[in-house]
């Protein structure tokens, strides 16, 4: 005899699954936009979240495994954060020059004291933060 699998049993596995699976977390094969690439982000409303130093980190980082499990690609529009959640979209704004992008949080960092947000080489570079190497910006989140 067949047993009969009742809608009410699968309904909480289906929705716990659509949860994970449209989480922000980490996508190990999902890679962020690359250098003049627009971003992904369509999203009107931001929220300020938090002003400080960045720096950038390449060169030997580069092709390392990151804290959260993918391989780190400098020519990405990517940052390393101390808390934010990875898989976030943090608007960067250097407060130098205005320029601006928009970066996914998948690493841990800066482990410098006084800074805020480690980007990646590509990030410094849309933002002319590249040849400063430190430079005064402003976080935004999507609301």
């Amino acid at each position: 005899m067949a047993k009969v699998v009742h809608t009410a049993h699968v309904l909480p596995f289906l929705l716990l699954l659509g949860l994970v699976l449209c989480s922000p977390a980490c996508h190990l094969h999902s890679k962020g936009p690359r250098y003049g690439e627009i971003p992904a982000v369509e999203v009107e409303h931001w929220c300020d979240y938090q002003s400080g130093k960045a720096s950038w980190y390449g060169g030997r980082w580069n092709h390392c495994r990151t804290s959260c499990g993918e391989t780190y690609d400098q020519n990405t529009m990517t940052a390393a954060h101390r808390t934010l959640p990875f898989g976030t979209q943090v608007r960067v704004t250097n407060l130098n020059n205005g320029r601006q992008c928009v970066v996914r949080i998948n690493n841990r960092g800066p482990f410098a004291k006084g800074r805020v947000i480690d980007l990646s080489v590509a990030a410094a570079r849309a933002i002319n933060a590249y040849d400063a190497g430190i430079v005064p910006v402003r976080l935004e989140v999507v609301k």
